[in-house]
């Protein structure tokens, strides 16, 4: 599987880094836009990536890629991964799938048009750890509430209230502690659960009225979910699921997602499913086996959790009253 992968951020090391691990990948390209061109020549020597663009149309003419991943910021995800649909590549796309529901609609019906691979890249999703945790819910018997917490304090936070504003707090990029952190709980909770029946977002807004903090409530027939998210102060990550005859508790970041206490018939034991060190690995892992096995129900199966997770961001931000970008011309 021939990859390009589309931007130099920070995450792309670590991307790469994960698909070394994966011998079924190969990454054939790497573009960066025409003000990154330095950044992405010495990226590629350093990873010994053979060819560079900075012009997205011409690298999507190229016949050796099968995959474009698109690594860029939130605002950006939607007019890539629509450009690379519709030149006919598949697409792996980082969290958050778009600025929009409407935007991953569109999406989710240019690829099915063209029969093509459509990814969100959301890490705990593939991950042994998720399915363990899918299989030992059962145990604890009917669930009443779960409580996650993913803060960090972020590095650009005080650059941000001095005015200097970076993508991550510009809601004009689709920025926010929703859309950047918070949206791994919201992924964890609907993974489990489902889409629930009511919604609602209490955030704390800065000067340009993006949330730099927040709280999500997510209600259900019987169960209540609280997911919280931070960009302007720290917390120990955790998500814990409370049922009426047992207990389970992931400690660290959703998106690390490293394992996870079960206490449920009368013991409480560790549980440690995950193979690697990186956490991309097993994503990386099951988009091959589903490109390579032609496994649409699966890659639907995600697909659908993109998007109802999107309708519950749309949601959220639009009571809490932080802008929706919206590109998409459906």
């Amino acid at each position: 599987m021939k990859i390009a992968i589309i931007g130099t951020g920070k995450i792309v090391p670590t991307a790469i880094s994960a698909m070394s691990q994966v011998p079924e990948i190969e990454i054939t390209t790497l573009y960066g836009r025409p003000h990154s061109r330095e950044k992405a020549e010495s990226m590629a020597r350093r990873y010994r990536i053979p060819h560079v663009y900075t012009d997205y149309t011409e690298l999507l003419s190229q016949p050796d890629i099968d995959f474009v991943y698109v690594a860029l910021t939130n605002s950006a995800h939607y007019p890539y991964c629509k450009e690379a649909l519709s030149a006919n590549k598949n697409v792996i796309v980082e969290k958050p799938f778009c600025s929009s529901f409407r935007e991953a609609k569109e999406l989710v019906e240019l690829a099915e048009r063209n029969h093509l691979f459509l990814f969100e890249a959301v890490t705990l999703l593939h991950m042994p750890n998720i399915r363990a945790i899918e299989s030992d819910l059962p145990k604890l018997g009917k669930i009443r509430l779960i409580n996650c917490n993913y803060s960090q304090l972020s590095s650009r936070y005080h650059q941000y209230l001095k005015g200097e504003i970076e993508p991550v707090f510009d809601p004009n990029l689709s920025g926010g502690a929703l859309m950047d952190i918070n949206v791994y709980n919201v992924n964890f909770v609907l993974y489990l659960l489902g889409k629930p029946q009511s919604i609602r977002y209490g955030a704390n807004l800065g000067h340009n009225r993006i949330d730099t903090s927040g709280i999500l409530t997510l209600r259900y027939p019987d169960c209540m979910a609280v997911c919280v998210g931070a960009k302007d102060s720290a917390s120990p990550g955790y998500c814990t699921v409370q049922g009426e005859k047992g207990w389970l508790k992931v400690t660290g970041g959703p998106n690390e997602f490293t394992g996870y206490t079960l206490c449920a018939e009368g013991k409480t034991e560790e549980k440690r499913q995950n193979l690697y060190d990186n956490r991309m690995v097993h994503e990386f892992m099951e988009f091959v086996r589903i490109f390579q096995e032609k496994d649409n129900r699966s890659m639907n199966k995600f697909l659908q959790q993109s998007l109802t997770v999107m309708e519950v961001l749309d949601a959220a931000r639009l009571e809490a009253g932080v802008p929706i970008m919206n590109f998409s011309q459906e």
